[in-house]
């Protein structure tokens, strides 16, 4: 192979990367995502050396076969992850913390390039594995007759592999981008067979599709890729009408289980929130709101994360608060996001506060923003992070297996990062969350993180089947059915209030029931068949 046939098959491959990054919101060209793994498919499986021997093959001689492969799928990666994560460069400037620009700048790109990176290790992770079995597939010459089976098997391969490693990276404090999420919001119809096993359900039918295109195209026989590529099209089609299926059932909205929720988006930008004109100004904007949204008859009012930058926990700070006064005189239950105070630390917490302004519940957030609310991988990469990270880590991680009472029933809840997990509201839900709760602050970031942290809560509100209110501090803050469908959407850097009707479900959907079973069948199923055909064909 050529150096010009080289150049042209990275550019093509990067090609993809970038169409797989646009499938995200807020571009939300999500059909690209159908296509967009083609290219890497193809190529490293066409250029792959690895020798046909691998029992007696050196580890070194093994990476110098995958070397070509896994450039390749570094220029994917990169593609996919620094496009759909490109908001984290939002965080600059941050004179505001008392950073210069320079290093604030150098802190953004620091932040983009270390996520950016830490997605990209899970593609070539999977194009390094994905080659080793495929050399021990193809090393003996298949037969004509078998090739298409030897296709379908590195489809399967493939496919198991992705979602082994989608579930190894969502399972650390890095994570966001899995592959489900370039179809949300615009694609709701697949999305619903996230109720099936989760994100993974989605995640396994793209690496299908792109897989089945791609081994059509490596063939040059016309009669097998056509074979291939009409599976293709017959499995994308199929799993729409299953989608469909589900997306089509009625709501299950009893007027018995009716609640009236009302938002207050504060909009106190990062700037002035912790000194004495912000704090003054969100308390008088979240305090106003309240009363207004109670005199529009309100069952329960939701404010963002942080929403009063005090600790609730402190009976003198809450009870100096007009916020506090507010609701002891108008009698409606809120939602208040603010801070507790512990012994080890303080947490980023959610209080559930009845009408005679007693706290009946408090959500401590679990899942911290890297870099942001604490230092991921402090104790190997130590005091360098730690210079670059713009704020104190001095948040600590709220305790798994939290439930969350309301005046009306338990909610599943989520503040800002949860979102990227779907176990976490999956776990609420099983143990009984009737409607989702989701409180973040996204000022740091641009508008694009807010398009795509919504796209996130669409997929957990069908997902676990329920109802989901939304409050942001600047937005987007939103109304959600259990079918993704968004009723209200709030604007971007606007006070806004709102009040709509919602319903408690006690549903349960197949993924809330047995969590992620999909990934481990896929994993069973891959290893059995690998070793099947390694048998026939030695």
């Amino acid at each position: 192979m050529n150096r010009r046939e080289i150049i042209q098959r990275l550019l093509l491959t990067a090609i993809g990367g970038v169409l797989m990054g646009l499938a995200t919101e807020p571009w939300g060209l999500w059909g690209f995502a159908w296509v967009a793994l083609v290219p890497l498919w193809v190529n490293c499986l066409t250029i792959a050396k690895i020798p046909a021997e691998t029992r007696s093959v050196s580890p070194l001689q093994m990476l110098n076969g995958l070397k070509l492969p896994l450039i390749f799928a570094l220029i994917w990666g990169i593609g996919y992850y620094g496009i759909a994560l490109f908001w984290i460069t939002g965080i600059h400037p941050m004179t505001w913390l008392g950073i210069p620009g320079l290093a604030s700048l150098a802190i953004a790109l620091f932040c983009w390039s270390f996520i950016t990176l830490w997605g990209t290790a899970l593609v070539m992770v999977w194009t390094g594995l994905f080659l080793i079995l495929s050399a021990v597939e193809t090393r003996h010459g298949a037969s004509l007759h078998s090739a298409i089976f030897l296709a379908l098997t590195r489809v399967l391969i493939g496919t198991a592999l992705w979602c082994g490693l989608e579930s190894l990276w969502s399972s650390g404090a890095l994570w966001w981008s899995s592959l489900s999420y370039t179809q949300s919001f615009g694609n709701l119809i697949i999305l619903h067979l996230g109720q099936i096993s989760g994100p993974t359900t989605v995640t396994a039918i793209l690496l299908i599709v792109n897989g089945l295109i791609a081994e059509g195209l490596i063939f040059d026989q016309n009669q097998k890729t056509v074979k291939l590529l009409i599976l293709a099209l017959i499995f994308f089609i199929s799993s729409h009408i299953l989608g469909l299926i589900l997306y089509s059932r009625p709501l299950n909205n009893n007027p018995e289980q009716a609640l009236k929720v009302g938002i207050i988006q504060g909009n106190i930008p990062n700037e002035i929130k912790l000194n004495p004109v912000g704090f003054l100004q969100a308390l008088q904007g979240y305090t106003t709101g309240y009363i207004t949204l109670a005199n529009q008859g309100v069952d329960l009012v939701l404010t963002p994360e942080t929403a009063l930058p005090f600790f609730w926990t402190d009976p003198i700070q809450r009870h100096n608060s007009s916020f506090y006064q507010a609701i002891l005189k108008e009698k409606v239950p809120a939602l208040v996001g603010s801070f507790a105070l512990k012994e080890e630390g303080y947490t980023n917490s959610l209080f559930s506060i009845n009408q005679d302004g007693k706290i009946i519940s408090e959500y401590d957030k679990i899942n911290l923003v890297p870099l942001g609310e604490f230092i991921p991988f402090s104790e190997i990469l130590g005091q360098f992070i730690r210079r670059l990270s713009p704020l104190e880590a001095t948040l600590i991680h709220g305790k798994p297996g939290q439930t969350f009472q309301t005046p009306f029933g338990q909610a599943t809840v989520g503040i800002c990062y949860d979102s990227a997990f779907a176990s976490h509201f999956r776990n609420q839900t099983a143990q009984g969350g009737e409607f989702i709760l989701t409180a973040s602050n996204d000022a740091h970031y641009s508008s694009t993180m807010l398009a795509q942290h919504h796209a996130l809560d669409v997929m957990r509100a069908i997902e676990n089947d329920r109802w989901t209110i939304r409050a942001t501090n600047t937005g987007y803050s939103a109304v959600v059915d259990p079918h993704g469908r968004t009723l209200w959407l709030s604007h971007h850097n606007t006070y806004e209030l709102y009040a709509d009707i919602i319903y408690r479900y006690q549903t349960q959907t197949l993924y809330v029931r047995w969590g992620n079973w999909l990934m481990p069948v896929l994993l069973i199923i891959g290893i059995t068949v690998f070793f099947i055909k390694i048998d026939l064909f030695s």
